[in-house]
């Protein structure tokens, strides 16, 4: 075999690394089941599109045709939010396992070269990833028979996924090499690419609201169009609604990025890959960024800047426990270092400004009222999302860290109860949690307040006019409530998402698993109920506000679209008693919450010996 072709083949097909993880994750059930359960789902959604856009009786050749290109676009929407969903789960390893040192010093005595090391590490985790549009293929090639999709529209939504995973996945590998962060940041790395993703599709649609896109009326696609895979896949299939530029309209990178958005997004995927690939090939050997950014004096470089020492100083401030000391460690371990601190009060700072920034553009005329409720929307469901991920993080895994580290047992040999352990489990972590809520209380409250007092403040006043019965009323962009009502369902959700967390924390055996399922099972019923809570809002008079309370996507919504998200109500009893039902709901859904988490904490402490005892030892 010739050497260049053997070089070649050593980084890839027959790289030792990406052979050793193909074949040990081969034999995990699990991964068959995650592709299993990925086909399953794109099938049953192909089945309800199809079936859900045809009349029975005979189906004609145009609404088959039609039939068939809504299904694909379904089933194409869902395949890149599913891979955008499991890359992050596949690619956790490679922060979890390789970003460990000791991981690390036995990778670098052996002879692989550095691009077969970072290359080994990338593809043979991607492999799992790309498999799962491999297994694919044949279902979407079903949709041909049906007409209204064409073949070059399969191909480039497949590479529109693939684009998302290798990006994914190269991210995940340059942390991993970088040595910059452990075992915690996978969560981190999950929240970030999602939160990516929400970003940029909001600021998608602010420009559009504001005719800045493409096309005649500037309702088309946006300079983020091809950074996101969600925007680029909805240019590709709805060009008529989110129409491109036309050719020769703008020249080089803009005209890329307005007339190809597809294009764009898979160029500009490949391109970041290759750079991550090369500084992670680069770095590898030198120590990651981490070595390399402490210098010779072995002291981080961020550490310098604040003028700390190394690690593992003598002395420090004393400190004032708490009656529970569970609480209380939990609370101040999350702040034990500058960089737990920083992100804390980095993210209440910047989320404060936020909402005051916004109330400032609203109030210079820069914002109409119909955009001040689109931006404190968005603003308010991220900063809610991202702490509902944070608690649930946080809670998974409290316990099963504390059982892989050995400090578990520890704590058993003290005359702490289970009782008090749960119990300072979740009241650390709630308090911990306090000043994050209320980021986004803040911001919907003060959204609220400005559009109550100033009316008279504003040129052109803060009221949206909405159209009920046969009239016209004047409403706030923001009901002035918003505030207190948000903060009194927000903290028993949060309360609620720490106690799922802790009831998988302590039934798992490792923080991966424990998160996975706390992160399934807060989403299925939080979207179950919000799902519920939209529908009945709307759609039931009186008692539909109240119903709309007991998620708190569906309950922001109501306080910042009441007439929408309350339309019956509003149109038969008026707004005043859609606010009444919506706070009385709001109440109730603060106390089914409440009820909740003291039914699960109880079944906890039942529990809790004869949980500890199977699983004593498990590392």
């Amino acid at each position: 075999m010739p050497i260049f072709l053997r070089w070649l083949l050593r980084l890839g097909p027959a790289n030792p690394i990406a052979v050793r993880l193909v074949q040990n994750a081969s034999r995990r059930s699990k991964h068959n089941l995650v592709r299993s359960g990925y086909l399953a789902v794109l099938i049953l959604v192909l089945l309800w599109a199809v079936l859900g856009n045809t009349q029975g009786g005979e189906v004609s050749y145009r609404e088959l045709a039609s039939a068939g290109a809504t299904s694909f676009a379904w089933v194409a929407y869902l395949q890149v939010a599913l891979i955008c969903i499991l890359s992050p789960v596949f690619m956790a390893g490679a922060i979890a396992q390789e970003a460990n040192p000791r991981t690390w010093d036995i990778l670098l005595t052996t002879p692989l070269s550095k691009l077969e090391i970072v290359l080994g590490n990338l593809l043979g985790r991607l492999w799992f990833v790309l498999a799962l549009l491999f297994a694919s293929l044949p279902l979407f090639a079903l949709t041909q028979f049906f007409g209204g999709v064409p073949g070059r529209s399969i191909m480039a939504s497949y590479l529109v996924s693939a684009g998302a995973a290798v990006l994914v996945g190269s991210i995940a590998i340059a942390l991993s090499v970088s040595r910059l962060v452990g075992q915690r940041a996978v969560f981190a790395f999950y929240v970030s690419v999602v939160t990516y993703l929400a970003t940029t599709i909001a600021i998608d649609a602010w420009l559009r609201s504001r005719g800045m896109g493409a096309g005649v009326n500037g309702s088309g696609v946006t300079v983020v169009t091809a950074l996101n895979p969600f925007l680029a896949l909805r240019a590709l299939l709805s060009p008529t609604s989110y129409p491109v530029a036309e050719p020769g309209t703008y020249a080089g990178v803009k005209a890329l990025m307005f007339e190809t958005p597809v294009r764009a997004w898979v160029w500009g995927t490949v391109l970041i890959s290759v750079f991550l690939v090369l500084v992670s090939t680069l770095t590898v050997r030198a120590g990651g960024l981490r070595q390399i950014a402490s210098g010779a004096s072995g002291i981080p470089w961020y550490r310098r800047v604040m003028g700390l020492g190394a690690k593992g100083a003598e002395h420090r401030p004393p400190r004032t426990v708490w009656s529970n000391p569970i609480a209380w460690r939990e609370a101040a371990a999350r702040n034990a270092t500058f960089w737990r601190i920083l992100a804390r009060w980095s993210f209440i700072a910047l989320g404060a400004a936020a909402g005051i920034a916004v109330v400032v553009v609203f109030h210079t005329g820069v914002l109409s009222p119909a955009d001040f409720r689109f931006v404190v929307r968005s603003v308010v469901f991220t900063e809610v999302f991202v702490i509902a991920l944070v608690a649930i993080n946080m809670a998974a895994t409290a316990i099963s860290r504390e059982r892989e580290d050995g400090t578990l047992d520890l704590i058993l040999t003290t005359p702490i109860t289970p009782a008090m352990y749960l119990t300072g489990k979740l009241r650390g972590l709630v308090a911990y949690l306090i000043p994050l809520i209320a980021v986004p209380v803040f911001t919907i409250g003060i959204a609220g307040l400005y559009a109550f007092f100033g009316q008279n403040l504003r040129e052109g006043g803060t009221m949206i006019a909405e159209r009920v019965n046969t009239g016209t009323v004047n409403i706030p962009a923001v009901l002035p409530e918003a505030g207190l009502i948000a903060a009194l369902v927000l903290v028993p959700f949060t309360a609620f998402c720490v106690m799922v967390g802790l009831q998988w924390s302590l039934k798992s055996k490792g923080t991966l698993g424990s998160v996975v399922g706390t992160v399934a099972v807060v989403g299925v019923v939080s979207g179950v109920l919000g799902l519920c809570g939209w529908a009945s809002g709307a759609d039931m008079p009186v008692i539909g506000p109240a119903l709309a309370a007991i998620s708190p996507a569906s309950l922001l919504d109501a306080l910042v679209a009441p007439v929408s998200r309350m339309n019956e109500t509003v149109q038969e009893a008026g707004l005043t008693t859609a606010r009444v039902s919506l706070a009385i709901g709001a109440a109730t859904s603060a106390g089914v919450y409440i009820a909740v988490v003291y039914a699960i904490h109880a079944a906890m402490v039942r529990g809790f010996d004869f949980t500890v005892r199977k699983l004593a030892g498990t590392k």
